[in-house]
């Protein structure tokens, strides 16, 4: 069966490519497809012909899409629009990654896991416009697997953001004398090579909709910040800070856990916890043996 990856240079886009080695893979790079634009995507797809296309591709600065709101828009409401008419007119499933910034904005401060039966309420402009291409993935393409995950980190790097979050910590690590750190958000981080085994995994199901797909557990930023040091061997201290000590442009939901309650109701949640996973990314990034 032939497989379509937008964005497959990215940090999850890389590690879809090393699992899908069992398909016939057709990696798309922006270079190859502009989503935004549907000419971009029609030509594309009529010339490979996917069985199963996996959208990837996104515009993910979250500060930047409160200055470049048509941007956000385009890409990732419309974009994600124009991959669901095109999959849907060949036939094809398709996979379209979300986020867990499509929750946040509740009256009600949240303390438990989003199930993805829960309303989302987005924060920001990039929440919002990541929420608008669900809504159209979900009216334009039958055969969907809307997949949100949180705090993504991938040996690859993230191509949008000009790196990942652990490299920026363990780099500031050897150049400060401590480090401040956000401590009141709280969320789930995932190793995008453990995403990309179960994205596979589903993709071939017939059990189409929403799908919460993180590793197990949630921590803050300091937390996860403490853990990636300590298993490191750096011992330079880390200070916890308020988001209001942090201030950024986007607001950032204060606790956006996802709970995979669709793949557990379905046996499929074999999710291991992200200290195990952080672990094995450092192992292979070559931080630690």
């Amino acid at each position: 069966m032939k497989v379509l990856v937008t964005g497959a240079n990215g940090q999850l886009g890389t590690d879809l490519c090393k699992v899908l080695r069992d398909f016939e893979l057709i990696p798309l790079t922006d270079k190859d497809i502009e989503i935004s634009d549907m000419s971009s995507v029609k030509q594309a797809f009529s010339k490979y012909k996917p069985g199963i296309i996996i959208n990837t591709a996104a515009y993910v600065r979250v500060d930047d899409c409160e200055d470049e709101k048509d941007k956000a828009f385009s890409v990732n409401a419309l974009g994600a629009r124009n991959v669901a008419v095109v999959a849907q007119e060949l036939g094809a499933r398709l996979v379209h990654l979300s986020t867990d910034y499509v929750f946040g904005g509740e009256a009600e401060p949240r303390t438990t896991p989003y199930t993805e039966f829960d309303t989302p309420v987005p924060l920001s402009i990039y929440g919002k416009s990541k929420l608008a291409g669900e809504n159209l993935v979900r009216h334009f393409c039958l055969r969907h697997f809307i997949v949100r995950t949180s705090g993504l980190f991938g040996v690859a790097g993230s191509m949008g953001k000009g790196g990942n979050f652990i490299e920026t910590m363990l780099r500031l690590a050897k150049e400060r004398d401590e480090l401040k750190v956000v401590n009141d958000q709280v969320f789930s981080p995932t190793y995008t090579v453990d995403l990309a085994r179960k994205i596979v995994q589903l993709m071939i199901t017939d059990y189409y909709g929403i799908f919460h797909i993180t590793n197990r557990g949630a921590c803050s930023w300091y937390q996860f910040t403490t853990e990636i040091l300590k298993l490191a061997g750096i011992t330079t201290p880390v200070v916890p800070i308020t988001s209001d000590q942090y201030p950024q442009k986007a607001r950032r939901p204060r606790y956006s856990v996802l709970d995979n309650s669709h793949l557990r109701l379905l046996g499929m949640d074999d999710m291991r916890p992200w200290p195990e996973a952080l672990k094995d990314y450092l192992v292979a990034r070559g931080h630690i043996a």
